[in-house]
């Protein structure tokens, strides 16, 4: 059996059609990480500490020229 998931946009995403839309979702012990724009592409899938990780380096390389 599974349950509807309750995707959130990414408050950095903007508004309206943005470049970087993400939206995520709380499954048990797991994140799901999906591009808002094309939803049926496909999940990313971290356990909760590995999500903490990824958004913690975004933090850090943000600002800093690619």
């Amino acid at each position: 059996m599974t349950t509807p998931d309750n995707w959130r946009k990414s408050s950095y995403s903007g508004s309206g059609d943005g470049n970087a839309c993400v939206e995520v979702a709380k499954r048990h012990s797991r994140i799901a990480i999906r591009d808002s724009k094309a939803p049926s592409r496909g999940t990313l899938s971290l356990p909760a500490p590995a999500f903490t990780t990824f958004v913690d380096a975004l933090k850090q390389h943000q600002g800093r020229p690619a």
